[in-house]
């Protein structure tokens, strides 16, 4: 068995939809331009998928008022300054500094335009093939 997707209702999905695929180098892989207008992402490697959508049956969560460690969708990146500059450049906001645990791998957050927490990961080893 193994994880398809995560999946969170989130507002405005057409534009988080939107702005993953062109700033998390994520692709739509599945969208329906009805209620609650389910869009599939999928990440570069076509490993991992997130489903958001909005459905007014659920809540929609500010997560933006949490921690960071309370929700976070974390990407591996290979130049982590860079990237929080260009996430920045188009909407985000820094949120704290990047840390380096003991191994090495560098870590920081970043939120999405609608407050949700991203985690950059730059790992001395991947975790994942």
């Amino acid at each position: 068995m193994r994880l398809e997707h995560a999946a969170f209702n989130v507002k405005d999905v057409r534009a988080f939809a939107a702005w993953y695929a062109e700033h998390l180098e994520m692709e739509i892989v599945r969208s329906f331009d009805e209620a609650p207008f389910i869009h599939f992402l999928a990440d570069s490697a076509g490993k991992s998928l997130i489903e958001v959508y909005s459905n007014p049956l659920g809540e929609f969560v500010a997560y933006g008022d949490y921690h960071p460690v309370t929700f976070h969708l974390a990407f591996a990146v290979d130049d982590m300054e860079a990237t929080r500059q260009r996430l920045v450049a188009a909407g985000g906001t820094l949120d704290g500094d990047v840390d380096t645990t003991p191994g090495g791998d560098k870590l920081a957050f970043v939120r999405d335009p609608w407050g949700y927490t991203i985690q950059l990961v730059q790992r001395v080893k991947p975790m994942l093939d």
